[in-house]
């Protein structure tokens, strides 16, 4: 004999499914929200670094590059392709998308780096302050 459904548990039933949405909705926000507040702090602990930041063989300051990155974050963001820090740094901070070229960054009294360890660097700093 198949198993009725009464209103009671349909009710049920739907209570739940409206409830594991929710909590899948806010994860994802939570998530999102991690992702863009640590992506911001990488802006800022670039700005306040005062290191300079070469890509395709020419250097900017600080700011500038923030700028730069900034607007390639936007560019992941619209198409869904950063959903983690990491993914910025990977796919924005490390390398220009044009000539494939590593990003570089000088810090004053302090050898050269690709920026991908560099950002990876900043971001473990940010993520063990919270």
């Amino acid at each position: 004999m198949p198993h009725q459904r009464t209103p009671w548990t349909q009710a049920l039933a739907a209570a739940f499914l409206l409830c594991s949405l929710a909590a899948g909705a806010q994860t994802a926000s939570s998530d999102t929200s991690t992702t863009e507040r640590e992506i911001h702090a990488l802006f800022q602990a670039l700005q306040q670094s005062g290191c300079e930041f070469a890509r395709n063989g020419q250097w900017y300051s600080a700011s500038e590059a923030s700028a730069h990155l900034q607007r390639k974050y936007s560019y992941l963001q619209k198409r869904a392709l950063a959903p983690t820090a990491e993914d910025f740094i990977a796919r924005a901070a490390s390398q220009s998308s044009m000539s494939g070229k590593p990003y570089l960054v000088r810090c004053p009294g302090q050898p050269e780096v690709r920026s991908q360890p560099w950002f990876e660097g900043q971001l473990a700093k940010v993520r063990a302050a919270q």
